[in-house]
């Protein structure tokens, strides 16, 4: 993983900082304006299941940056709720792996569906040669998404 560069050298490059602020504005609006039928970490969770498979509690903490027993106390509630269950862990017997159920997948789906039409909508009010520039710099947003993931 390379480092990222320091505050000074970020403030020489001051479309990189306008860009920073856009993006940081969009995303909180977009954000802030999720239905809120479950948290974001639930949402990230399931989320993060659909994407990586089964998962221990341990992994999920450090993905959501939460600490083990806040973790723990939200598979149980979706445990209850029929989102996720508990398996053996193949690699060592004595520790779970968090899978998705059906209803877990399928509201994961939903809620990724939804928010994507919902920005659709905001990316179909923009003039075509606004759109174009976006529709262009998506190559760099996902090569972004991977270097955020690390």
């Amino acid at each position: 993983m390379s480092e990222l560069p320091t505050p000074v050298e970020i403030e020489s490059l001051p479309a990189v900082v306008d860009a920073a602020d856009s993006l940081y504005t969009l995303l909180t609006l977009l954000i802030v304006r999720q239905p809120r039928d479950i948290s974001m970490t639930t949402a990230s969770t399931l989320a993060t299941l659909r994407r990586e498979g089964p998962t221990r509690i341990t992994a999920l903490a450090t993905a959501q940056g939460v600490t083990q027993p806040s973790m723990t106390a939200l598979i149980a509630s979706l445990e209850k709720s029929g989102m996720v269950v508990r398996r053996t862990d193949p690699d060592d017997r004595r520790a779970s792996l968090i899978e998705l159920t059906d209803a877990g997948l399928e509201r994961s789906i939903a809620r990724r569906r939804d928010a994507t039409d919902r920005i659709a909508g905001y990316l179909a009010q923009l003039p075509n040669d606004q759109r174009e520039v976006l529709l262009a710099a998506i190559p760099a947003l996902r090569r972004l998404e991977q270097i955020v993931r690390g």
